[in-house]
């Protein structure tokens, strides 16, 4: 079996205020986009986890894969399975890479080994592992709340679109965005603005981390810039960075072709 993890962006997002837990409470919608880390799972006499493209220090069994692989051993005596990830999505970047791949391998085993286990069962899993991965389970545009695992459908549409990445390989920490945070309590409700006119989006539709991450990083908000003065209809940082996005009718051209540290990639919806 081999599957194809999708990356996502965040389309707005409203830290709305800190809570008791320590988590902070969220408001996004997020979308897959066309750009995929490679797994393959394959039943085998004994577990085995192989990773290979971009690099991932540390000890394996810390992988999320290998997680989600132990997880659902213990849920259901999961069969054992060689997993090798190709990794292509970026860590650290806002697309929820590592997420993607987690999911994408609970849906994997699931499916190769006929485990009786249903969609919202392998959310709940999949909460377990971190609050992006639920999304990663329907893969859909949907709307996000509490600390992200919270999920509900959404009408976005953005078939015919390009979609430009950019990421200048600048690692964004979470407790460094998330410091001097303000809260939005007074931006608009994510879903009505995603489901409103795309025109509208660059005037209503805010990602609260950039006021944050644009002071220590100004490079970011130059790329941003420059994404609207190529043409694009919206753009914006996805998740707490440093992955930077525009929205375009037509195809645009490369524009950092000559940054060998940037990664930069158009795709069509």
């Amino acid at each position: 079996m081999i599957i194809f993890p999708q990356a996502k962006v965040n389309l707005g997002l409203n830290v709305l205020f800190k809570r008791e837990d320590g988590y902070h409470e969220l408001d996004t919608c997020m979308v897959p986009i066309p750009f995929t880390d490679v797994l393959e799972i394959l039943p085998s006499d004994t577990f085995e986890f192989k990773q290979t493209g971009l690099v991932i220090e540390g000890d394996s069994e810390k992988n999320l894969c290998v997680k989600a692989f132990r997880l659902m051993q213990a849920e259901y005596a999961c069969p054992p399975a060689y997993i090798h990830l190709r990794k292509i999505i970026p860590m650290g970047a806002g697309l929820g890479g590592g997420s993607a791949d987690a999911a994408y391998v609970l849906k994997g085993l699931r499916d190769l080994f006929s485990l009786p286990c249903s969609d919202p069962k392998l959310e709940e899993l999949a909460a377990q592992l971190g609050s992006d991965c639920p999304f990663f389970i329907a893969n859909k545009p949907q709307i996000a709340k509490g600390r992200g695992e919270i999920l509900s459908s959404c009408e976005v549409d953005l078939k015919g679109y390009y979609i430009k990445l950019i990421n200048p390989g600048i690692h964004v920490g979470t407790a460094e965005a998330y410091a001097g945070i303000e809260f939005s309590m007074e931006n608009k409700e994510v879903q009505t603005m995603v489901e409103g006119p795309i025109a509208h989006w660059k005037k209503d539709l805010k990602n609260d981390f950039e006021r944050t991450v644009f002071k220590n990083h100004p490079v970011l908000k130059e790329i941003k810039d420059q994404l609207y003065s190529e043409g694009a209809i919206y753009a914006s940082m996805s998740g707490s960075g440093s992955t930077m996005f525009g929205i375009f009718q037509d195809e645009p051209a490369l524009s950092f072709m000559n940054y060998s540290n940037y990664l930069e990639i158009i795709r069509k919806f």
